[in-house]
């Protein structure tokens, strides 16, 4: 009593100090956030030489030894949370999952059965070690398996490069995201991804989406100056943190928090939720749910069946255990991360970097791939053409013009950017660069379409320069220059500007148009309400032809059954010419403005229906992709830019390449470090292949356990004695499991990889009801053959219930589960071939050498087990020749009678696996 009293008072007392070490762990989380919100609100009123005075920054940014200091001091730029498990944190997650913990529990209930109430000569410690070798062998196969692909995944992600422009000693230069540290002058334009929480010192329209920490779906504007104390750290009008991305603009900012010190750095409880489930994790858990639910349901059937035809509950308990533990397919984590691992890897030799090791499955689901059309289905070396007046004549002072519009703009510089200022060089840019100077900017925005740079030459004359689609142009113009005069924009001036726009669009060229103002002489800073009464004066036509490899991977994914679809920001006529040449249907061309006018129902149903999709702005292609997946397709998109992010989010698959923006390579799944479209047809395969070696496991193994409950069942209810005893079920089950492992190596039939596939937890249930009953019709041919003739040869012709003799009627019962232990072993290994693949096993579908050396070895070791002293220790006896006579010809017409049924199953749901 006094005891008891002592360890519940114990019990009490530890309570209360751990629930105290939880509150104060509490207190002292919380007291550190307040201080970090109290940090980044002094550094967002405070002026900015007392941030520089505390960081050690001057105006040229960091030196080396600050760096290092900062370093020191602030820490690495490094979230470490989320980012990694710790060792004994995968070990833990590699060994404990469904199977296993029902392994575990059976392994308990065993050891109390066989161990701790057992009488001391019958303790049996066989069922519990082999339990125990079978978790062993799946958990550190699963975990060798993701330690391996970890670090291949690690190393292949130290190619993709995330960098931030940084100023130091003065000089600017690009360096990677996680050697940014707290105190450097950081520039920002659009596309870039933001490296830490910043301090804005000076921006020009910088928009940024922080939308990551947020929720909130709209960009938001960020100034150099605070109006005044926020309610939240996000709202204060110059403060960026990491997790956001520059969506339009320019800016100057100094690192004022950096790695776990930042906003999102604190947010450790939210950042470390559990992601929104993909299609590949649901299709898994309900796949082992069926198969968990069907051993719940049948394993109390079949210890009740033995417990009443028996008479000994113990030896059922045993038996049924032994059961169990034959229903679970313990090795389908391991062929799971096996599988995706294997795919994972091929891709990385096409250089192709697989962020997410489901992603490669996802990949070979998807049914329809959404592409943006510049620098995917195109070459991504934009070449400028042509320069024409709005009379439609060559003229260099529309060239001067672009090349000051896009020399002088600090945002991210496109490819159209980049060819007129080559244009431009070829014929000299000297004299323009000495003679101008920028005095402002207006920056692109993907709602107005245009940019504007404001020059003023050595005679102090200033204009407004600004370029951009030609529709969005001409409604903020209110001239054209034409025959050498300014002429109010008239409708006949204008449906001649877009005639001859037309025309140029028609051949796939793409065409921007250029307009100036001079002297716009506003109050304070330009702004957009400044791009109005614009001379129009000509455009830029730029031709991007299409990739040789497009026509041929547009005409291999189709064959693959992947559907491809073009959503573009650009005008409709370049879209369905280059749609045209590599052969997509563009008769029928969905606009942005159209998607606005429909529901999400009627949207969806035009998406399925409709290839081309042009002027669409981000949110509009991401609405797209949406609707699709909402209609039951998995759909992948593959793009580059900043207006792909949001699309690329909202797929199941983002693609991207190395040479995109950041924040695009951050939204994908998969990197591309070569822009190849034919890697991507190499990709859905893989991933169809990954599908293929799971299900094939998935529907052997459930079929065949299907199978053996039949059997067990029918021989429980007419045996005198149980039909194999229970080590001999655990021994079996661990050598089938072993000769599986090979699997994910397993060929797959070219014409199965035609077609996309997604998980059906139904269409698993129905095969097993379909095939699980044809291995009991021969195991229970096995059971009249053995108990009908062969062991009567051994027993003087009498069967069981005629013998009176202990030792006869052991060797009885011996030989008659020796036969179905070697029959069931041949029958589970072969029957691996028969459903790996839908043509005739051997003849016009091989395994591969890994799958036929194991089966094999599985095969002979069991054959030879009862004629060794292990196979005479587990009770187990040599069988006579003719036993093997018979047994070929029960495998043979098992064979025989699948490939049938096979043929049957096949006509009827046109699907085998």
């Amino acid at each position: 009593m006094l005891n008891r009293i002592y360890r519940v008072g114990r019990y009490t007392v530890m309570k209360k100090i751990f629930r105290k070490m939880m509150l104060a762990g509490e207190v002292s989380a919380k007291k550190e956030k307040e201080t970090n919100r109290g940090q980044m609100y002094q550094a967002a009123l405070c002026p900015e030489q007392e941030i520089f005075r505390k960081y050690g920054t001057d105006r040229g940014g960091l030196g080396r030894k600050e760096v290092e200091r900062s370093r020191e001091k602030y820490g690495a730029n490094i979230l470490t949370y989320g980012k990694k498990y710790s060792l004994p944190g995968r070990l833990f997650a590699a060994f404990i999952n469904p199977f296993t913990i029902v392994l575990l529990i059976l392994a308990c209930i065993s050891a109390f059965t066989d161990i701790v109430f057992a009488a001391p000569g019958e303790r049996s410690y066989m069922t519990v070690s082999i339990i125990t070798a079978m978790v062993l062998i799946s958990g550190v196969l699963r975990f060798v398996q993701e330690t391996r692909s970890g670090n291949v995944a690690d190393r292949l992600a130290g190619m993709i490069h995330t960098t931030a422009c940084v100023e130091r000693e003065g000089v600017r230069r690009e360096i990677p995201m996680e050697d940014v540290v707290a105190g450097d002058i950081v520039y920002l334009s659009a596309g870039d991804m933001i490296p830490a929480d910043l301090r804005v010192l000076d921006a020009k329209d910088l928009f940024v989406s922080q939308s990551a920490l947020t929720g909130e779906s709209e960009p938001v504007e960020k100034t150099g100056k605070a109006k005044g104390r926020a309610v939240s750290l996000t709202d204060m009008e110059n403060l960026v943190f990491m997790g956001s991305n520059v969506i339009s603009g320019s800016a100057r900012a100094v690192v004022i928090a950096a790695g776990n010190s930042t906003m999102l750095g604190t947010m450790a409880e939210a950042m470390d939720e559990k992601p929104v489930k993909t299609t590949f994790e649901k299709g898994v858990n309900d796949v082992s749910w069926v198969l968990i639910r069907f051993m719940l349901v049948m394993v109390p059937v079949v210890l009740f069946v033995n417990g009443f035809t028996k008479g000994n509950w113990m030896q059922a308990m045993l038996f049924t255990i032994s059961v169990a533990v034959g229903l679970t397919p313990e090795m389908l984590p391991m062929i799971v991360t096996t599988s995706l691992a294997k795919g994972s890897l091929a891709m990385s030799r096409e250089k192709v970097i697989v962020k997410n090791l489901n992603s490669i499955q996802n990949l070979g689901a998807a049914d329809i791939l959404c592409t943006d059309k510049t620098g995917t289905l195109t070459m991504d070396r934009v070449v400028l053409e042509c320069h024409l007046n709005v009379d439609g004549q060559e003229d260099e002072r529309v060239l001067r013009h672009g090349f000051l519009n896009s020399y002088f703009q600090t945002g991210l510089k496109n490819l159209i950017d980049i060819a007129v200022i080559e244009k431009q060089k070829e014929l000299g840019a000297e004299e323009l660069i000495r003679r101008y100077t920028k005095t402002d900017e207006i920056p692109f925005d993907f709602q107005r379409r245009r940019m504007s740079v404001v020059v003023r030459d050595t005679e102090g004359k200033t204009q407004m320069v600004t370029k951009g689609a030609v529709e969005e142009m001409l409604g903020c113009c209110a001239y054209a220059e034409c025959e050498g005069k300014v002429h109010p924009l008239t409708d006949e001036v204008r449906k001649m500007v877009l005639s001859r726009c037309n025309k140029l669009n028609e051949t796939g060229m793409r065409v921007i148009a250029i307009a100036q103002k001079t002297d716009p002489a506003p109050e304070g800073e330009f702004c957009v309400e400044d791009e109005k009464d614009m001379v129009l004066i000509g455009f830029l036509a730029f031709l991007d032809p299409p990739k040789p490899d497009t026509k041929e991977a547009v005409r291999t994914l189709k064959e693959y059954g992947v559907g491809i679809k073009v959503l573009t920001g650009d005008n409709e006529m370049v879209t369905r010419s280059i749609c045209r040449q590599v052969g997509l249907d563009a008769e029928r061309v969905l606009l942005g403005e159209e998607t606005e006018q429909l529901t999400d129902v009627q949207l969806g149903e035009k998406a399925e229906q409709i290839t081309v999709f042009a002027r669409l702005s981000p949110s509009q292609k991401a609405r797209v992709v949406r609707v699709l997946r909402e209609r039951g397709h998995c759909v992948g998109y593959m793009g580059d830019g900043i207006n792909d992010a949001a699309a690329m989010k909202a797929a199941d698959v983002g693609i991207s390449v190395d040479t995109a923006v950041d924040i695009a390579k951050e939204s994908s799944s998969v990197v591309l470090l070569e822009k190849d479209l034919m890697v991507l047809e190499q990709g859905v395969a893989e991933g169809r292949k990954t599908y293929a070696n799971m299900i094939k496991y998935i529907k052997m193994t459930a079929s065949s356990n299907f199978g053996n409950i039949f059997s067990i069942l029918a021989a429980s209810v007419f045996l005198p004695f149980l039909p194999m005893e229970s080590v001999h079920l655990i021994l079996l089950n661990l050598i089938y499991d072993i000769s599986c492992m090979a699997i994910s190596w397993d060929h797959v039939d070219g014409d199965w990889l035609k077609k996309p596939r997604k998980w059906d937890a139904y269409g698993i249930s129905r095969f097993m009801l379909w095939i699980g009953p044809v291995s009991s019709l021969f195991d229970i041919a096995t059971f009249v053959l053995m108990y009908f003739v062969i062991c009567p040869m051994f027993t003087g012709g009498q069967l069981f219930t005629q013998l009176q003799d202990p030792a006869a009627r052991a060797l009885y019962a011996a030989l008659f589960q020796t036969g179905w232990f070697v029959e069931s072993m041949w029958s589970q290994t072969l029957v691996i071939h028969m459903i790996r693949t839908a043509k005739l096993p051997f003849i016009q579908s091989r395994a591969s050498m890994s799958v036929t050396l194991l089966s094999l070895a599985g095969i002979g070791i069991v054959t030879a087990l009862p004629f060794t002293p292990a196979g005479e220790a587990l009770g187990l006896t040599g069988l006579p020749a003719v036993y093997f006579v018979w047994l070929l010809g029960i495998i043979a017409a098992y064979m025989i009678l699948t490939t049938v049924i096979k043929k049957i199953y096949i006509r009827r749901y046109s699907e085998w696996l």
